[in-house]
């Protein structure tokens, strides 16, 4: 699924900035900053026509559902320096479809974790790493990466701070697959279970740079309890 404002991000890709994922009827996960200021350039709730969309993989069509958000939960433990704890939950003013929402990973998914996982993230953004936006959802195949070599390549930059009990990192050792601009929140999927969200990293697909997700599993009960 899709944040949208098109008051704040333009009408030609129905306002799409985030990506996130629906885990219930009323309930969609995403990733915290992707309500911050400096994305939205104010509080959420003052952004009138916040949207999300769902069931539609091209931006351009009208199908699947535009719906209103009730409340944002975002992570109190959130920190934007580090980016430790990028998650919020939505709840939504109206049920989607059941069959629309994915597994939320949890602490007994050890395997969808284990280095070497082949995992899939989705999103509609740039493509080139130059601004060229996608208006039909993509995807991506990555290798869940050792922690190790998340920690290496994140030690502490102006970017973030890899954190291993709550990141994971995924992507090609030779570059080229990755999540980029206009992914955040988006989902990474394994086993048929969310894992993570595409939350940050330095550039897009670049070798020996994976991108840094949410680890969707250590914040499961406190999803469940937004449920």
């Amino acid at each position: 699924m899709a944040l949208s404002s098109r008051q704040l991000f333009g009408a030609g890709r129905a306002g799409q900035f985030c990506g996130g994922a629906v885990v219930g009827p009323r309930t969609v996960v995403t990733a915290a900053h992707c309500f911050g200021h400096e994305v939205l350039g104010s509080d959420w709730h003052v952004v009138r026509d916040l949207r999300v969309l769902a069931g539609r993989a091209d931006l351009h069509s009208t199908t699947g559902r535009e719906v209103r958000l009730h409340d944002v939960w975002i992570n109190p433990s959130y920190d934007d320096r580090t980016n430790a704890g990028d998650i919020a939950v939505v709840t939504l003013a109206q049920e989607l479809p059941r069959r629309w929402a994915v597994p939320l990973a949890t602490a007994a998914d050890r395997e969808a974790y284990r280095p070497g996982r082949r995992a899939r993230v989705y999103g509609w953004g740039d493509t080139t790493g130059h601004g060229t936006y996608a208006t039909v959802l993509r995807s991506a195949e990555v290798a869940v990466m050792p922690d190790q070599r998340c920690a290496q390549a994140y030690p502490g930059t102006a970017e973030g701070v890899y954190t291993a009990a709550s990141m994971i990192c995924a992507g090609d050792p030779r570059g080229g697959r990755d999540a980029c601009q206009g992914d955040s929140g988006g989902p990474l999927v394994a086993d048929g279970r969310l894992i993570g969200l595409v939350s940050w990293g330095t550039g897009c697909g670049e070798a020996g740079h994976p991108g840094v997700y949410t680890r969707v599993s250590a914040f499961a009960s406190a999803v469940a309890e937004q449920l």
